[in-house]
Protein backbone atom coordinates (compact mmCIF):
# COMPACT_ATOMS: atom_id res chain seq x y z
CA UNK A 1 0.00 0.00 0.00
CA UNK A 2 2.62 2.01 1.16
CA UNK A 3 4.66 1.27 -2.39
CA UNK A 4 1.65 2.55 -4.15
CA UNK A 5 0.92 5.39 -2.85
CA UNK A 6 4.99 6.67 -3.25
CA UNK A 7 4.22 5.87 -6.96
CA UNK A 8 1.54 7.76 -7.16
CA UNK A 9 3.34 10.62 -5.12
CA UNK A 10 5.87 10.61 -8.18
CA UNK A 11 3.67 10.48 -10.87
CA UNK A 12 1.98 13.50 -9.38
CA UNK A 13 4.86 15.31 -8.97
CA UNK A 14 6.36 14.48 -12.66
CA UNK A 15 2.88 15.81 -13.79
CA UNK A 16 3.53 19.01 -12.19
CA UNK A 17 7.34 19.35 -13.37
CA UNK A 18 6.15 18.62 -16.63
CA UNK A 19 2.60 21.06 -16.65
CA UNK A 20 5.13 23.41 -15.26
CA UNK A 21 7.82 23.47 -17.89
CA UNK A 22 4.93 23.12 -20.81
CA UNK A 23 3.45 26.44 -19.23
CA UNK A 24 6.84 28.12 -19.51
CA UNK A 25 7.79 26.73 -22.87
CA UNK A 26 4.37 28.46 -23.79
CA UNK A 27 5.27 31.69 -22.02
CA UNK A 28 8.56 32.14 -23.91
CA UNK A 29 6.75 31.26 -27.31
CA UNK A 30 4.59 34.11 -26.48
CA UNK A 31 6.69 36.33 -25.63
CA UNK A 32 8.84 35.88 -28.83
CA UNK A 33 5.52 35.67 -30.88
CA UNK A 34 4.86 39.34 -29.62
CA UNK A 35 7.94 40.54 -29.92
CA UNK A 36 7.75 39.55 -33.65
CA UNK A 37 4.53 41.10 -34.31
CA UNK A 38 5.94 44.08 -33.16
CA UNK A 39 8.76 43.84 -35.30
CA UNK A 40 6.54 43.19 -38.10
CA UNK A 41 4.18 46.57 -37.18
CA UNK A 42 7.44 48.55 -37.04
CA UNK A 43 8.32 47.51 -40.74
CA UNK A 44 6.13 49.52 -42.70
CA UNK A 45 7.67 53.05 -41.26
CA UNK A 46 11.07 51.70 -40.43
CA UNK A 47 13.84 54.43 -41.06
CA UNK A 48 16.86 52.45 -42.34
CA UNK A 49 20.33 54.25 -41.34
CA UNK A 50 22.24 54.57 -44.60
CA UNK A 51 25.37 52.45 -43.25
CA UNK A 52 23.37 49.90 -42.87
CA UNK A 53 21.77 50.01 -46.23
CA UNK A 54 25.57 50.15 -47.74
CA UNK A 55 27.11 46.95 -45.69
CA UNK A 56 23.20 45.10 -47.14
CA UNK A 57 23.44 47.00 -50.63
CA UNK A 58 27.15 45.72 -51.09
CA UNK A 59 26.88 41.85 -49.15
CA UNK A 60 23.91 41.87 -51.43
CA UNK A 61 26.50 42.25 -54.77
CA UNK A 62 29.10 39.97 -53.56
CA UNK A 63 26.84 37.33 -53.42
CA UNK A 64 25.05 37.81 -56.52
CA UNK A 65 28.86 38.13 -58.04
CA UNK A 66 29.44 34.74 -56.87
CA UNK A 67 27.19 33.15 -58.74
CA UNK A 68 24.12 32.76 -55.99
CA UNK A 69 20.17 33.01 -56.79
CA UNK A 70 18.82 36.29 -55.63
CA UNK A 71 16.39 34.48 -53.27
CA UNK A 72 19.23 32.73 -51.10
CA UNK A 73 21.10 35.96 -50.77
CA UNK A 74 18.17 36.97 -49.27
CA UNK A 75 17.38 34.65 -46.93
CA UNK A 76 21.39 34.65 -46.02
CA UNK A 77 21.10 38.35 -45.81
CA UNK A 78 17.91 38.17 -43.31
CA UNK A 79 19.92 35.16 -41.14
CA UNK A 80 22.66 36.85 -40.59
CA UNK A 81 21.27 40.52 -39.75
CA UNK A 82 21.20 41.68 -35.89
CA UNK A 83 18.50 44.41 -36.78
CA UNK A 84 15.20 42.25 -35.64
CA UNK A 85 13.10 44.95 -37.97
CA UNK A 86 15.49 44.73 -40.88
CA UNK A 87 15.16 40.74 -41.12
CA UNK A 88 11.58 41.15 -41.04
CA UNK A 89 11.45 43.57 -43.58
CA UNK A 90 14.26 41.24 -45.38
CA UNK A 91 11.62 38.35 -45.26
CA UNK A 92 9.07 39.69 -46.74
CA UNK A 93 10.97 41.18 -49.92
CA UNK A 94 11.98 37.58 -49.71
CA UNK A 95 8.77 36.41 -50.08
CA UNK A 96 7.56 38.55 -52.61
CA UNK A 97 10.28 37.61 -55.00
CA UNK A 98 10.39 34.07 -54.57
CA UNK A 99 6.05 34.84 -55.73
CA UNK A 100 7.48 36.49 -58.54
CA UNK A 101 7.33 39.68 -58.27
CA UNK A 102 10.64 41.71 -58.92
CA UNK A 103 12.64 42.87 -56.27
CA UNK A 104 12.43 46.61 -56.90
CA UNK A 105 8.92 46.31 -56.65
CA UNK A 106 9.19 44.37 -53.50
CA UNK A 107 11.51 46.95 -52.18
CA UNK A 108 9.15 49.96 -53.26
CA UNK A 109 6.86 48.28 -50.22
CA UNK A 110 9.63 49.90 -47.47
CA UNK A 111 10.00 53.23 -48.99
CA UNK A 112 11.61 54.46 -45.31
CA UNK A 113 14.08 51.47 -45.47
CA UNK A 114 14.88 51.28 -49.05
CA UNK A 115 15.21 54.93 -50.77
CA UNK A 116 14.05 55.91 -54.36
CA UNK A 117 17.87 56.06 -55.60
CA UNK A 118 18.40 52.24 -53.90
CA UNK A 119 14.90 51.52 -55.68
CA UNK A 120 15.55 53.13 -59.57
CA UNK A 121 18.89 51.76 -59.62
CA UNK A 122 17.85 48.07 -58.51
CA UNK A 123 14.87 48.61 -61.64
CA UNK A 124 17.72 49.90 -63.89
CA UNK A 125 20.06 46.51 -63.08
CA UNK A 126 16.89 44.25 -63.59
CA UNK A 127 16.19 46.24 -66.98
CA UNK A 128 19.66 45.80 -67.84
CA UNK A 129 20.58 42.17 -66.45
CA UNK A 130 23.22 43.52 -64.73
CA UNK A 131 22.13 43.99 -61.38
CA UNK A 132 25.27 42.85 -59.62
CA UNK A 133 26.78 45.37 -60.99
CA UNK A 134 24.44 48.66 -60.33
CA UNK A 135 24.25 47.41 -56.81
CA UNK A 136 27.95 47.36 -56.57
CA UNK A 137 28.05 51.27 -57.74
CA UNK A 138 24.79 51.85 -55.71
CA UNK A 139 27.40 50.10 -52.42
CA UNK A 140 30.25 52.51 -53.40
CA UNK A 141 28.30 55.61 -53.49
CA UNK A 142 26.36 55.06 -50.24
CA UNK A 143 29.81 54.68 -48.35
CA UNK A 144 31.34 57.32 -50.02
CA UNK A 145 28.34 59.57 -48.87
CA UNK A 146 28.41 58.03 -45.28
CA UNK A 147 31.97 58.76 -45.07
CA UNK A 148 31.38 62.15 -45.95
CA UNK A 149 28.82 62.41 -43.72
CA UNK A 150 30.82 60.74 -40.52
CA UNK A 151 33.33 63.21 -41.61
CA UNK A 152 31.42 66.68 -40.85
CA UNK A 153 29.92 65.30 -37.86
CA UNK A 154 33.08 63.86 -36.61
CA UNK A 155 34.51 67.74 -36.92
CA UNK A 156 30.60 69.17 -35.80
CA UNK A 157 30.72 67.11 -32.55
CA UNK A 158 33.80 68.71 -30.58
CA UNK A 159 32.61 72.36 -30.78
CA UNK A 160 29.05 71.80 -29.88
CA UNK A 161 29.95 69.51 -26.64
CA UNK A 162 32.18 72.26 -25.75
CA UNK A 163 30.00 75.18 -26.74
CA UNK A 164 26.85 73.49 -25.15
CA UNK A 165 29.14 73.11 -21.44
CA UNK A 166 29.91 76.36 -21.77
CA UNK A 167 26.56 77.43 -21.98
CA UNK A 168 25.56 75.17 -19.15
CA UNK A 169 28.85 76.69 -17.04
CA UNK A 170 27.83 80.07 -17.46
CA UNK A 171 24.43 79.53 -16.41
CA UNK A 172 25.24 77.91 -13.38
CA UNK A 173 27.68 80.63 -12.39
CA UNK A 174 24.91 83.45 -13.00
CA UNK A 175 22.39 81.68 -11.03
CA UNK A 176 24.21 79.85 -7.91
CA UNK A 177 27.55 81.19 -8.01
CA UNK A 178 27.27 85.52 -8.47
CA UNK A 179 24.47 85.92 -6.44
CA UNK A 180 26.94 84.55 -3.68
CA UNK A 181 29.57 87.29 -4.65
CA UNK A 182 26.67 89.96 -4.88
CA UNK A 183 25.36 89.24 -1.30
CA UNK A 184 29.07 89.54 -0.11
CA UNK A 185 29.51 92.83 -2.03
CA UNK A 186 26.05 94.66 -1.10
CA UNK A 187 27.99 95.32 2.49
CA UNK A 188 30.71 97.50 0.43
CA UNK A 189 28.73 100.49 0.46
CA UNK A 190 30.36 101.65 -2.89
CA UNK A 191 29.21 101.72 -6.52
CA UNK A 192 30.54 98.81 -8.14
CA UNK A 193 32.42 98.46 -11.11
CA UNK A 194 30.35 98.06 -14.65
CA UNK A 195 31.42 94.72 -15.63
CA UNK A 196 30.89 93.13 -12.11
CA UNK A 197 27.47 95.70 -11.79
CA UNK A 198 26.42 94.20 -15.31
CA UNK A 199 27.04 90.77 -14.35
CA UNK A 200 24.94 91.09 -10.96
CA UNK A 201 22.17 92.70 -13.32
CA UNK A 202 22.29 89.75 -15.52
CA UNK A 203 21.97 87.30 -12.61
CA UNK A 204 18.93 88.81 -10.90
CA UNK A 205 17.20 88.82 -14.54
CA UNK A 206 18.44 84.88 -15.09
CA UNK A 207 17.03 83.90 -11.19
CA UNK A 208 13.67 85.69 -12.15
CA UNK A 209 12.84 84.65 -15.53
CA UNK A 210 14.79 81.52 -15.82
CA UNK A 211 11.80 79.27 -16.59
CA UNK A 212 10.47 82.34 -18.72
CA UNK A 213 13.63 81.80 -21.01
CA UNK A 214 13.05 77.43 -21.37
CA UNK A 215 9.53 78.27 -21.82
CA UNK A 216 10.47 80.65 -24.61
CA UNK A 217 13.08 78.55 -26.46
CA UNK A 218 11.26 76.03 -26.42
CA UNK A 219 8.17 77.67 -27.88
CA UNK A 220 10.88 78.82 -30.41
CA UNK A 221 11.93 75.90 -31.13
CA UNK A 222 8.73 74.19 -31.86
CA UNK A 223 7.34 77.16 -33.75
CA UNK A 224 11.01 77.29 -36.34
CA UNK A 225 10.63 73.26 -36.91
CA UNK A 226 6.89 74.24 -38.30
CA UNK A 227 7.46 76.81 -40.25
CA UNK A 228 11.03 74.91 -41.86
CA UNK A 229 8.69 72.06 -43.07
CA UNK A 230 6.70 74.74 -45.13
CA UNK A 231 8.06 75.29 -48.70
CA UNK A 232 8.67 79.08 -48.07
CA UNK A 233 10.75 78.13 -44.06
CA UNK A 234 12.45 75.11 -46.17
CA UNK A 235 13.70 77.88 -48.54
CA UNK A 236 14.53 80.64 -45.96
CA UNK A 237 16.23 77.99 -44.31
CA UNK A 238 18.46 76.99 -47.05
CA UNK A 239 19.18 80.68 -47.55
CA UNK A 240 20.27 81.11 -44.13
CA UNK A 241 22.46 78.45 -43.70
CA UNK A 242 24.14 78.59 -47.76
CA UNK A 243 25.17 82.02 -46.17
CA UNK A 244 26.88 80.84 -42.95
CA UNK A 245 30.40 82.15 -42.64
CA UNK A 246 33.17 78.83 -43.29
CA UNK A 247 30.32 76.02 -42.95
CA UNK A 248 27.62 77.86 -45.49
CA UNK A 249 30.95 77.26 -48.21
CA UNK A 250 30.92 74.33 -47.02
CA UNK A 251 27.67 72.77 -46.90
CA UNK A 252 27.58 74.32 -50.72
CA UNK A 253 30.57 71.79 -51.59
CA UNK A 254 28.84 68.74 -50.41
CA UNK A 255 25.78 69.72 -51.71
CA UNK A 256 27.16 69.95 -54.96
CA UNK A 257 29.42 66.85 -54.69
CA UNK A 258 26.21 64.94 -54.11
CA UNK A 259 23.97 66.32 -56.96
CA UNK A 260 26.76 65.55 -59.72
CA UNK A 261 27.64 61.98 -57.89
CA UNK A 262 23.63 61.24 -57.24
CA UNK A 263 22.95 62.44 -61.40
CA UNK A 264 26.14 59.91 -62.71
CA UNK A 265 25.66 57.32 -60.92
CA UNK A 266 21.82 57.13 -61.84
CA UNK A 267 23.14 58.20 -65.53
CA UNK A 268 25.69 55.57 -66.10
CA UNK A 269 23.54 52.99 -64.44
CA UNK A 270 20.80 53.33 -67.39
CA UNK A 271 18.01 55.42 -65.35
CA UNK A 272 16.59 58.20 -68.05
CA UNK A 273 17.59 61.55 -67.35
CA UNK A 274 14.35 62.63 -66.54
CA UNK A 275 13.86 60.30 -63.91
CA UNK A 276 17.74 60.69 -62.88
CA UNK A 277 16.82 64.18 -62.01
CA UNK A 278 13.27 63.61 -60.42
CA UNK A 279 15.59 61.18 -57.93
CA UNK A 280 18.15 63.69 -57.41
CA UNK A 281 15.54 66.24 -56.68
CA UNK A 282 13.94 64.41 -53.83
CA UNK A 283 17.16 62.88 -52.49
CA UNK A 284 19.10 66.37 -52.10
CA UNK A 285 16.82 67.98 -49.22
CA UNK A 286 17.95 71.27 -50.68
CA UNK A 287 15.14 73.79 -52.28
CA UNK A 288 18.18 75.37 -54.47
CA UNK A 289 18.64 71.31 -56.37
CA UNK A 290 15.15 71.11 -56.08
CA UNK A 291 14.36 73.90 -58.07
CA UNK A 292 17.25 73.46 -60.06
CA UNK A 293 16.12 70.15 -61.12
CA UNK A 294 12.93 70.99 -62.25
CA UNK A 295 14.23 73.73 -64.24
CA UNK A 296 16.83 71.54 -65.78
CA UNK A 297 13.75 68.65 -66.37
CA UNK A 298 11.04 71.25 -68.52
CA UNK A 299 14.35 72.96 -70.29
CA UNK A 300 15.11 68.78 -71.26
CA UNK A 301 11.28 68.16 -72.00
CA UNK A 302 11.52 71.24 -74.26
CA UNK A 303 14.85 70.01 -76.31
CA UNK A 304 16.54 71.85 -74.20
CA UNK A 305 20.26 71.01 -73.20
CA UNK A 306 21.59 70.31 -69.57
CA UNK A 307 24.64 73.06 -70.24
CA UNK A 308 22.33 75.79 -70.34
CA UNK A 309 20.24 75.36 -68.06
CA UNK A 310 23.11 75.21 -65.39
CA UNK A 311 25.26 78.23 -66.70
CA UNK A 312 21.76 80.05 -65.91
CA UNK A 313 21.28 78.77 -62.65
CA UNK A 314 23.35 80.98 -60.38
CA UNK A 315 23.57 78.35 -57.28
CA UNK A 316 26.00 76.56 -59.68
CA UNK A 317 29.59 77.75 -60.06
CA UNK A 318 30.99 79.00 -63.30
CA UNK A 319 33.79 75.61 -63.32
CA UNK A 320 30.20 73.43 -63.06
CA UNK A 321 28.96 74.94 -66.30
CA UNK A 322 31.93 74.72 -68.21
CA UNK A 323 32.60 71.00 -67.30
CA UNK A 324 29.36 70.32 -67.80
CA UNK A 325 28.71 71.54 -70.97
CA UNK A 326 32.35 70.10 -72.14
CA UNK A 327 30.88 66.31 -70.73
CA UNK A 328 27.72 67.10 -73.49
CA UNK A 329 30.28 67.58 -76.10
CA UNK A 330 32.64 64.85 -75.38
CA UNK A 331 29.42 62.29 -74.66
CA UNK A 332 30.85 61.55 -71.11
CA UNK A 333 27.98 64.07 -68.81
CA UNK A 334 28.28 61.39 -66.28
CA UNK A 335 32.33 61.03 -66.33
CA UNK A 336 32.61 64.58 -65.99
CA UNK A 337 30.15 65.01 -63.38
CA UNK A 338 31.85 62.62 -61.26
CA UNK A 339 35.10 64.47 -61.76
CA UNK A 340 33.13 67.53 -60.58
CA UNK A 341 32.29 65.57 -57.45
CA UNK A 342 35.53 64.30 -57.02
CA UNK A 343 36.91 67.83 -57.12
CA UNK A 344 34.32 69.13 -54.30
CA UNK A 345 34.86 66.17 -52.73
CA UNK A 346 38.46 67.17 -52.14
CA UNK A 347 37.67 70.50 -51.26
CA UNK A 348 35.50 69.62 -48.86
CA UNK A 349 38.00 67.72 -47.07
CA UNK A 350 40.03 69.90 -47.04
CA UNK A 351 37.61 72.88 -45.20
CA UNK A 352 36.79 70.10 -42.59
CA UNK A 353 40.59 69.09 -42.23
CA UNK A 354 41.20 72.67 -41.44
CA UNK A 355 38.32 73.69 -39.33
CA UNK A 356 39.18 70.95 -37.06
CA UNK A 357 42.69 72.07 -36.68
CA UNK A 358 41.40 75.79 -36.12
CA UNK A 359 38.26 74.82 -33.61
CA UNK A 360 40.65 73.62 -30.73
CA UNK A 361 42.52 76.60 -30.30
CA UNK A 362 39.41 79.14 -31.07
CA UNK A 363 37.46 77.07 -28.90
CA UNK A 364 40.44 76.98 -25.68
CA UNK A 365 40.22 81.45 -26.31
CA UNK A 366 36.66 81.35 -26.53
CA UNK A 367 36.46 79.62 -23.30
CA UNK A 368 39.02 81.56 -21.82
CA UNK A 369 37.74 85.06 -22.84
CA UNK A 370 34.03 83.97 -21.45
CA UNK A 371 34.61 81.96 -18.37
CA UNK A 372 37.66 84.33 -17.51
CA UNK A 373 35.70 87.39 -18.18
CA UNK A 374 33.33 86.79 -15.47
CA UNK A 375 35.80 85.41 -12.89
CA UNK A 376 37.68 88.83 -13.44
CA UNK A 377 34.77 90.70 -13.32
CA UNK A 378 33.54 89.09 -10.24
CA UNK A 379 36.79 89.42 -8.65
CA UNK A 380 37.66 93.08 -9.78
CA UNK A 381 35.94 94.82 -6.60
CA UNK A 382 38.06 92.60 -4.04
CA UNK A 383 41.32 93.57 -6.37
CA UNK A 384 40.22 97.64 -5.56
CA UNK A 385 39.02 96.57 -2.28
CA UNK A 386 40.58 99.57 -0.40
CA UNK A 387 38.87 101.80 -2.87
CA UNK A 388 35.59 100.10 -2.54
CA UNK A 389 35.76 99.53 0.93
CA UNK A 390 37.04 102.60 2.33
CA UNK A 391 35.55 105.55 3.29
Amino acid sequence: MALITTKRTSSSKFQLRHKNASSSVGFLESQKLARQKGYEKKAKRYKLKLEALAVFTQQLSSMLEAGLPLVSSLEALQDQTEDQVFAVIIREVRTDVSQGNSFSAACRKYPNAFNNLFVSMVEAGEASGGLAEILGKVANYFESTNKLIKKVKSAMTYPVAVIGLAVILVNILLILVIPVFADMFADFGKELPGPTLFLINLSNWMQGNILWVIAGGFIFFQVWTRFTKTPKGKRFQDNLLFRLPVCGNLLKKITLSRFCRTYATLLRSGVPILRCLEIVSSSSGRTQIEGACKAISKAISEGGQVSETVASIQFFPPMMKHMTKAGEQTGNVDGMMNKIADFYDTEADAIIASLTSLIEPMLIVFLGVVVGGIVMAMFLPIFHLSSVAGG
